[in-house]
């Protein structure tokens, strides 16, 4: 079976952040963050993103810095549905690669004014492969199984699935710093977010292997879809509701005639009815699954319930079909928003650093564009909110000798009044508070060391503890708590350049989710577990013009 998905980390399917930050929110947005993970306090030219406050303890000039990442991540679900393939650990991975992440900051300092300038991926940014699909995807469609089997002899089935998406929010910040005094600056800006997410797939070809009741009897794979398959399982289940309402018929009969409480042996024995009238309505039940000792006015109500269901497997296979037919998608969302930021830097006795910074609830408004949707979740025109949260940022660092340095850096993301477009099972949104009971929040500690003046290694370790409830996760969209650990170095190539290097590796708490899959008018319990890890590079140039 070809299952090859193609996924984004979208705000409407992929509801998370790429590498470190919140569920919506990267802030991994840097060279230096990646070797020390601690940049809350910093007072660098990162500081445009970080500690934009801080940025008037540059000395006068011009100073740029161009960062990229390569990140790489590897998510996994395993799900225990019975009809899945390879269950019941049906397992699904996923390989991320965003080689390309940009961050660039600009800023101006003079005197006790800087201004600043930043572009980065603030949300969204890479791209996931699964070869062996999602259960989302095949489970509807490892549903033929159970549904095909008893009439058609169906026993496995196949399809093509093919999704690819992309999501990228990309921030344009600008602001103003100024120092009150050596002991405090000031910061305000803001940031413009444009959101544009992408989807373009298929699910194509979809297959099954009858082999009876209809011409189809080989077990050879056939189109779900194929019209002559359809017509003729149309026809085998009427003829049985048929069948089975005439059983009903002759059994209320009997049972109105006061023979209700024997069974059809008894009936026969007594000369009620005849043998082949016995031997009717004993094949009926067996074929119902129910025994031949049956009494005559129970039978009634299994051949009725028997006849209804066939009635329905009738409609089944004429819409048929239209259900396992092939269907595609072709979509985009675009929105933008706006994203007020405070913040402050505070010296205290000449060494210690203190950083804050708030920024404001960015409320996105996604608008669909759609040319195909053959799937009905994309209408074009229609409205959707992918916000980013508020986020409450603080830092601290310390010279604790000439050589080696700490910071501390605390990140607190206000997802519970956030809308980040969430739907439940049914495709009905929900809000953020109903599906998070805590909000998310980083808590990272780095290290500085100066070998020479020139050179300098660093590394740092990072804690983020999600607040998602259960019926949050999905195959799509999970958040998990994670620990990271970052490592790398800077290299001063002269007294106006600086470059920076370094890696992350993060590693995940499994998490699962037990849910109820629908099957028919059957509920079938299913557990799913999320696991995910990944690491990214990261290579930066820092540059200052001027004093």
């Amino acid at each position: 079976m070809k299952r090859k998905l193609l996924l984004s980390f979208s705000a409407a399917l992929l509801s998370t952040g790429l590498m470190a930050g919140g569920i919506m929110t990267n802030t991994n947005q840097s060279a230096a963050y990646a070797r020390m993970l601690a940049r809350n306090a910093s007072l660098s030219i990162d500081g445009v993103y970080y500690n934009p406050a801080g940025l008037t303890k540059l000395r006068n000039g011009f100073h740029l810095s161009l960062n990229n990442q390569s990140i790489f991540q590897v998510k996994d679900v395993n799900n225990d549905y019975l009809y899945l393939h390879g269950a019941p650990n049906a397992k699904y991975t996923g390989d991320v690669t965003a080689p390309f992440f940009p961050g660039i900051y600009a800023a101006y300092k003079v005197n006790k004014l800087a201004i600043s300038f930043g572009f980065n991926p603030v949300g969204g940014g890479g791209g996931a492969q699964y070869d062996t699909g999602l259960p989302s995807f095949e489970m509807p469609i490892s549903d033929l199984k159970p549904k095909l089997a008893p009439g058609f002899g169906v026993s496995d089935y196949k399809a093509d699935i093919n999704f690819e998406g992309t999501s990228i929010f990309f921030g344009y910040q600008f602001g103003v710093s100024y120092e009150i005094n050596p002991a405090v600056s000031l910061f305000a800006g803001v940031r413009l977010v444009t959101a544009k997410n992408t989807y373009k797939g298929s699910i194509t070809n979809i297959m099954i292997n009858p082999t009876k009741n209809t011409s189809f009897t080989s077990g050879d794979f056939i189109r779900a879809d194929d019209q002559k398959f359809s017509s003729e399982g149309t026809a085998y289940y009427t003829a049985v509701a048929a069948s089975y309402n005439t059983a009903a018929a002759g059994a209320g009969q009997l049972t109105s005639a006061g023979l209700g409480a024997l069974t059809y042996a008894q009936a026969f024995e007594a000369g009620y009815i005849s043998e082949a009238q016995k031997n009717g309505f004993e094949t009926a039940l067996v074929k119902a699954g129910q025994p031949v000792s049956t009494p005559i006015n129970t039978s009634q109500v299994v051949y009725t319930s028997t006849a209804a269901q066939a009635t329905a497997g009738a409609a089944q296979m004429t819409g048929l079909p239209v259900a396992a037919s092939d269907k595609s998608v072709d979509a985009v969302q675009k929105g933008t928003g706006f994203t007020p930021i405070i913040g402050g830097n505070f010296t205290i006795a000449e060494k210690l650093t203190l950083a804050v910074k708030y920024e404001f609830l960015t409320k996105i408004e996604l608008t669909n564009e759609t040319k195909v949707d053959g799937t009905g979740s994309f209408p074009d025109g229609a409205k959707s909110r992918s916000d980013m949260p508020a986020l409450l940022s603080i830092g601290a660092s310390y010279p604790i000798t000439k050589k080696l340095s700490a910071s501390l850096g605390f990140n607190y993301y206000f997802d519970k009044s956030a809308d980040y477009g969430k739907k439940d099972t049914l495709g009905n949104y929900v809000s953020n508070e109903s599906v998070i009971d805590k909000n998310y929040f980083e808590l990272a500690l780095g290290l500085e060391y100066n070998i020479t003046d020139k050179f300098l290694v660093s590394a740092g370790y990072l804690r983020a503890q999600t607040g998602v409830t259960e019926s949050y996760q999905n195959d799509l969209s999970y958040s998990l708590t994670s620990n990271t650990v970052g490592f790398g170095g800077q290299y001063k190539i002269s007294p106006a350049v600086s470059l920076n290097l370094g890696s992350l590796f993060t590693f995940y708490l499994d998490d699962s989710k037990s849910f109820n899959h629908k099957l028919g008018n059957t509920y079938i319990p299913v557990n799913e577990k999320y696991s995910k890890s990944n690491w990214l590079l990261a290579i930066g140039l820092d540059v200052t013009i001027g004093k």
